[in-house]
């Protein structure tokens, strides 16, 4: 009896059945599917905007709303997914992650309209938040082994740039061939063996039921960056002074004081506001908003740009794009040899300026330009974001105690997902007017510069010399 318990007990911690290193293996494939989906959704979406639009009906406004809502749930819900993980079990809650990810992109699929297709990319962004935290957090605990895990973390991090590369491609192709509701499709084969490795080779990390959830901070964040993010979108649509587009802004207004106020007085904060008495925290968390507002804004509207005003296919979009999403993982890779050498923070402005220099560059684009003609621009955008994220990861970790790096890497997160939230509904609004695209891309590619610009401003000289 004892022993048939002891087999039971074992089953139910997830203990696997094989040897140790080769389930450690498959527990990081596993965790790296998990990660790597999410990453995939972020890229493969866009190719398929135009043919959205034109299936599902509506303007840029809702297709921002696509696009927004999965980076608003995923920003908001990180931090407290990583809590919820603490107190419950990482392995379970990655579990229901990877599962409510998988129905919501069948969801997502099967759509009939655009509000039913906002709705499900608001679900999956909300297991997307789940998958990511807690997918690290199992690898913590397969890989006490501190070089050991160190490499886990490289597979986990370079396969989740694999499949924001392949996004565009593999979006631009599923759409060519079979349309775009296969690029939500996709996600069902991945999560399937997702959950099944996860079951058979992951196991349960350590419960910490005194872990509170702050549910009230979590619901006035939601609620402030959906306001924020909803008058920015609408503003474009229905005009700046719309009555509902000054109250989504006054709400979102109330709702970020409520929040601060909260998390100012709550024992255990959703997000700790003494992590921004560390001045260089404040600094790389402040840049890694900017730097996505920039970045993924463009992306959204380059997107539109080739299919709607070049007349591209979302096929030769995906390739389009595919250089300039290739180009990142290398230029990561020497990164921390140049930070080496001068330093993290000045390798974080060398990176905002190479990638502003390449917004300028684009200005004089318009309709029916060549993509040669821009390639380089692209690239250099693209390469200065490669050059920036890995010291600026590292300075922010770094700017902290060792014991509060986990959430410090999870407000990094809410902030860059949060920058792309913005990015997308402002570059949105100001190419949703008709006939003003070109005009609005104009803009757009100059607030990216000054955003940029001013991204390297603040690291650059708000950062101690010592960099």
């Amino acid at each position: 009896m004892r022993v048939s318990t002891a087999r039971y007990e074992a089953f139910e911690a997830g203990v696997p059945h094989s040897g140790s290193r080769l389930a450690t293996s498959l527990t990081l494939a596993a965790m790296s599917l998990g990660y790597g989906v999410v990453q995939l959704d972020v890229t493969i979406v866009n190719t398929a905007l135009d043919a959205m639009g034109r299936t599902l009906g509506g303007g840029v406004a809702e297709l921002q709303w696509v696009v927004s809502a999965y980076t608003i749930a995923f920003a908001a819900f990180i931090l407290t997914a990583g809590a919820l993980g603490d107190r419950i079990g990482a392995k379970r809650v990655f579990m229901a992650g990877f599962a409510i990810f998988t129905a919501a992109s069948l969801a997502c699929a099967l759509s009939p309209n655009a509000t039913v297709l906002i709705g499900a990319r608001l679900v999956q962004g909300l297991a997307a938040a789940i998958l990511v935290p807690n997918s690290l957090a199992l690898l913590n605990h397969a890989y006490p082994d501190d070089r050991e895990r160190g490499r886990a973390v490289a597979i986990w991090a370079a396969g989740a740039s694999l499949a924001l590369t392949a996004g565009p491609f593999v979006g631009g192709a599923l759409i060519t061939l079979v349309g775009w509701r296969a690029i939500f499709l996709v996600n069902l084969p991945i999560g399937l063996i997702g959950l099944w490795l996860s079951w058979r080779y992951a196991t349960e990390t350590t419960r910490a039921p005194s872990r509170e959830i702050d549910l009230p901070g979590q619901l006035a964040a939601i609620a402030a960056l959906g306001a924020l993010a909803g008058a920015i979108i609408e503003g474009g649509a229905l005009g700046w002074q719309h009555p509902a587009v000054l109250a989504a802004f006054a709400s979102a207004a109330l709702l970020a004081v409520l929040f601060v106020w909260r998390e100012s007085r709550a024992t255990q904060p959703m997000l700790p506001l003494s992590l921004f008495d560390h001045r260089l925290f404040s600094l790389t968390a402040l840049v890694g908003l900017l730097v996505n507002v920039a970045i993924y804004g463009l992306i959204f509207v380059l997107s539109l740009y080739f299919q709607r005003i070049n007349g591209l296919s979302a096929w030769w979009t995906g390739l389009a794009f595919v250089p300039m999403m290739a180009v990142v993982l290398p230029v990561n890779l020497l990164a921390p040899r140049l930070a080496e050498r001068i330093g993290s923070c000045p390798t974080i402005v060398v990176g905002a300026c190479v990638s502003a220099l390449g917004c300028l560059g684009l200005l004089w684009i318009e309709a029916g330009t060549s993509y040669w003609a821009i390639f380089a621009q692209m690239i250099a955008i693209s390469s200065g974001l490669g050059l920036l994220v890995p010291p600026l990861t590292s300075t922010l970790l770094g700017s902290v105690e060792k014991a509060r790096s986990g959430i410090a890497a999870g407000v990094l997160n809410a902030t860059r997902q949060t920058g792309s939230v913005l990015g997308v509904a402002l570059f949105g609004s100001l190419v949703a007017s008709e006939g003003a695209f070109v005009t609005g891309l104009h803009l757009s590619l100059v607030v990216s510069a000054a955003v940029l610009l001013l991204a390297a401003a603040v690291i650059g000289l708000g950062a101690p010399s010592r960099g």
